[in-house]
């Protein structure tokens, strides 16, 4: 937002009501918040506010975690001090326009604010300022995939998590029929996101039943990842109103597609798109192939940040439209890397890996990292682009099947660390590990289905 931090502090003393929202992101990339009296939010500006650090160090479901040392039950899980980033005002249309605001988290030390080193924000952050360092600005826009549920809570808890209901049946792509059946909803999401903050640039139902996709419009990438954090909160929130539970996890179904969050990148000095140069191979500048070949040839060491769950690599089927390889193509989706060769100002990658189960920030931050190293040692591209699905790309090896193992790739890499700094890679990869082991204890329903009565 373009106005000064004194507006910003005037307009919301000026605000009807007494509260004022502020959220922060946790590692699995979910809001935490909390409401707090005006009176509260000015000394907050001033001074930041306490928010506990067992939000880095928990799971999804509020279970701490038994691995890591920045922060556990050894250090009591004490307040943190957070700082409310004044750029980020909104109001929430669907929450009587309380002022709305996201946090950073910040370290002190003998007097000294430094950035939390595991708040993934802070994380998009450095690697954003690293960008700026070598003279680029990034430039993203998100897309989500998500599937919506005729369920509540409660109706949910009920089922014990089995056999939810879709809003629509039937495999009904780009379908204006479906979106019309649940057209109060659609609206809501449309302009109710808008009002908030978050532009939505395209809507369309996608295929599987009860499926929609959302072109988040692009903009600086933190700007960008903010936007993609408060899509997800907000098509609950707005959903809940319809009784609509939507799902932004993987992949619900063996019988259908999974669920993307493809990020849209391109580089700017400022003034013009740097991935653009109308002699260039397809379109593409030299700092393009760069970008490109650095996302090749790294991306994998990231993946957990783009593939962060059990169930993401549900998703990495064959035939299924998520990639399952580190390939690159021209305007092909069948692709890891779909090189959009278009006008000056469109020209741009879609990196197709990630999930709609993802962290906004840490993805964003993952494949920024891997252009960006790919600039940073001035890599080329060595590779064609395939055609079809993977043809030319036969000898690419595919990508690991599970958690775990991109865990220990992203826990040795060295360009991981370089970027992310070690404190991250080994608090994040900690995290991924415990995920793992709560799965490894599991029992689920197709080992009840296959051994129960049989073996």
């Amino acid at each position: 937002m373009a106005d000064s931090p004194a507006k910003i502090v005037d307009a919301v003393r000026k605000a009807p009501g007494t509260r004022v929202k502020v959220a922060v992101s946790d590692i699995d990339g979910i809001l935490r918040g909390k409401y707090i009296h005006k009176e509260k939010f000015a000394s907050a500006v001033e001074g930041g506010f306490g928010f506990c650090d067992v939000v880095f160090g928990w799971d999804l479901h509020d279970v701490c975690y038994d691995n890591t040392t920045l922060t556990g039950w050894h250090k009591g899980f004490p307040d943190a001090l957070a700082r409310i980033d004044l750029s980020t005002y909104r109001t929430v249309p669907w929450d009587d326009h309380v002022p709305f605001f996201l946090g950073d988290f910040v370290v002190t030390k003998d007097g000294k604010e430094t950035p939390h080193p595991v708040c993934p924000r802070q994380l998009l952050k450095r690697v954003l300022a690293r960008a700026q360092l070598m003279g680029v600005t990034p430039m993203c826009g998100m897309e989500y995939e998500w599937f919506n549920f005729a369920e509540t809570p409660q109706s949910w808890a009920a089922k014990k998590g089995v056999g939810p209901e879709p809003i629509t049946p039937g495999m009904f792509g780009y379908s204006l029929l479906r979106a019309n059946h649940s057209r109060p909803f659609f609206e809501a999401l449309f302009s109710d996101m808008s009002a908030f903050g978050v532009p939505i640039e395209g809507l369309h139902t996608e295929t599987g039943p009860g499926v929609y996709e959302a072109a988040i419009l692009f903009s600086e990438a933190l700007e960008s990842a903010d936007r993609a954090i408060l899509f997800k909160t907000g098509a609950k929130e707005i959903g809940a109103r319809f009784g609509i539970m939507p799902s932004f996890m993987a992949k619900w179904s063996a019988q259908y597609p999974g669920c993307s969050g493809h990020v849209h990148q391109s580089l700017s000095d400022g003034k013009k798109n740097l991935f653009h140069d109308a002699k260039g191979p397809h379109g593409m500048s030299k700092l393009f192939e760069s970008y490109l070949a650095g996302q090749i040839t790294a991306a994998m060491q990231f993946a957990p940040m783009f593939w962060p769950t059990i169930n993401s690599y549900k998703r990495l089927v064959d035939g299924f439209w998520a990639p399952v390889k580190p390939t690159w193509g021209v305007d092909n989706r069948t692709a890891s890397f779909r090189v959009i060769a278009g006008s000056p100002k469109s020209t741009r990658l879609e990196t197709r890996c990630p999930g709609a189960d993802v962290n906004p920030y840490l993805a964003m931050a993952a494949v920024i990292a891997a252009g960006l190293h790919g600039v940073e040692k001035g890599l080329k591209l060595t590779t064609k682009p395939i055609t079809g699905t993977n043809m030319g790309g036969e000898d690419v090896p595919r990508a690991p099947r599970t958690l775990i193992e991109t865990t220990r790739i992203f826990k040795q890499s060295d360009v991981a660390r370089d970027w992310l700094g070690d404190d991250f890679v080994d608090h994040f990869a900690a995290t991924r590990e415990w995920e793992w082991r709560q799965w490894l204890d599991g029992v689920t329903d197709w080992e009840l289905k296959r051994y129960f009565e049989i073996i």
